[in-house]
């Protein structure tokens, strides 16, 4: 075999490798985008369960104000509440209670991120995540694991003054 016949297979050689790599990178972008979709159908899902949870929360605690959160930082909702201490002979205080609970939005990690945070009258009460991969999701653990923190954030603002 010549020198010509071997660079004409060294180049034909060199254009299919390209071309798998290409095929590849595609199907990995395709993958991305499958995870992607599972993540926004995730997402959805509980972040009504969240907006469920916690408006249900905030019917046994009056005062409470519920808000749907839509930002970057995530998707879910959240629970505030003002009340001012009253002692006699003592300067009112206020007392700032809230929860929020999120689903992050979809990162190159491909996971399902539930972010808590809590403060009950003005202290730090509960500040969690958690996570699945987008591909391993079991969406009934998930919905457990939100219903976990809001009954923990329960459990300790009943249990203060």
């Amino acid at each position: 075999m010549n020198f010509d016949d071997r660079l004409k297979r060294a180049i034909e050689r060199g254009e299919k490798n390209k071309t798998e790599r290409s095929r590849a990178a595609e199907e990995e972008q395709l993958s991305k985008e499958e995870l992607k979709t599972l993540h926004s159908s995730a997402r959805l899902e509980l972040s009504e369960h969240i907006e469920d949870c916690l408006q249900k929360l905030a019917d046994h605690f009056p005062g409470f104000e519920y808000q749907t959160v839509v930002s970057e930082d995530g998707w879910g909702g959240k629970l505030t509440r003002d009340d001012l201490h009253l002692v006699p002979g003592k300067t009112a205080k206020s007392r700032y209670s809230r929860l929020e609970v999120t689903i992050s939005p979809f990162s190159s990690i491909a996971i399902v991120e539930l972010v808590t945070k809590g403060t009950v009258r003005n202290r730090e009460a509960v500040n969690r995540k958690n996570y699945q991969k987008v591909d391993d999701l079991d969406i009934d653990s998930f919905k457990e694991m939100i219903d976990m923190r809001i009954l923990e954030f329960a459990e300790q603002y009943s249990g203060t003054d």
